[in-house]
């Protein structure tokens, strides 16, 4: 089972659907982590060391900033963009498959727009 960071811009509706669905779900928010203000860069390099999949709303610039990480040779461990526009029983759907489905390893230097 992914192991999360829930980036400080995501909407927290997301993450009490996705524990109800998983109850054992293991994720952080950026705020418990002591990285609600954190660049993304900073972010990336956490969520890697830690093992942990980003799920943010931020399609402009985590996706930069991932792809110049990943550009001077570092790993991201994996970031899942979910658009705003998104129905939240789909998010919940991909995420809970994503999340149940899926090992880290699986997540190194990916980033994966939703839906599916």
């Amino acid at each position: 089972m992914l192991r999360l960071l829930i980036d400080h811009d995501l909407d927290h509706v997301i993450l009490r659907g996705l524990l109800q669905r998983i109850p054992d779900l293991d994720a952080i928010t950026a705020f418990e982590a002591g990285l609600s203000d954190a660049p993304d860069p900073e972010l990336l390099a956490w969520a890697a060391k830690e093992g942990r999949v980003i799920v943010t709303h931020d399609h402009r610039t985590m996706p930069h900033h991932a792809a110049d990480l990943m550009e001077a040779g570092e790993t991201i461990a994996g970031v899942i963009i979910i658009p705003r526009r998104l129905a939240i029983r789909r998010v919940l759907d991909d995420l809970e498959m994503i999340v149940s489905c899926s090992e880290v390893s699986e997540w190194w230097n990916i980033v994966q727009r939703l839906p599916l």
